[in-house]
């Protein structure tokens, strides 16, 4: 992150869901991409946020992939290439942050928001599941493609965080790779 990214680094909206059954394919199946919004403070832990479980724990969640955090800069253009509203948490994250870019973020990175600190561990691949929400599979791939993936964190710290608090760059490593260093390498692949 540049001086001036950190700078102005903060939480703009915390999001958490329950998982419930959705229909795919003629089977049911549980998802906790639906989040919803919350106020105040909440407490994150080391698997999850308080109010937020995932569906699937084979690909979702765990240690390495307890928080998720998309950047609010992506909204706009999502919602102009998709022609419809979007709110906070559409892309089933738990954090919408500011400030925290794909190719500014290194994997490894060590932040803090609150009382909590987060380490960043890998990027968002989305699942069937973001093609269930937004009621159209083809999203899968046009969102990996964009480069507008998000962040998966660790919980290093446990602690109460709220929106409206700055996040703080504590550490890096610059020889590890960006987050978009990573999704352009997967989008090599493809």
């Amino acid at each position: 992150m540049t001086d001036d990214s950190q700078a102005r680094a903060s939480l703009l909206s915390i999001q958490v869901a329950r998982p419930h059954i959705v229909r795919h394919m003629g089977k049911d199946v549980p998802t906790g991409i639906f989040k919803l919004p919350v106020t105040g403070p909440v407490m994150v832990r080391k698997l999850n946020i308080d109010g937020d479980e995932q569906g699937d724990l084979k690909v979702h969640g765990g240690v390495d992939k307890a928080v998720y955090c998309y950047a609010a800069e992506h909204y706009p253009a999502w919602r102009e290439e998709l022609a419809r509203d979007l709110p906070y948490g559409t892309f089933g994250e738990n954090l919408t942050v500011t400030g925290l870019l794909e190719d500014e973020i290194h994997v490894g990175d060590v932040l803090e928001v609150g009382d909590a600190v987060l380490e960043v561990s890998d990027p968002r691949q989305p699942c069937y599941k973001l093609g269930i929400k937004m009621g159209d599979q083809g999203i899968i791939k046009q969102f990996e493609e964009s480069g507008r993936s998000g962040f998966y964190c660790r919980v290093l710290q446990e602690g109460m965080i709220e929106p409206g608090q700055p996040i703080t760059l504590r550490d890096r490593d610059e020889s590890q790779p960006t987050i978009a260093d990573l999704v352009a390498g997967r989008n090599a692949k493809i």
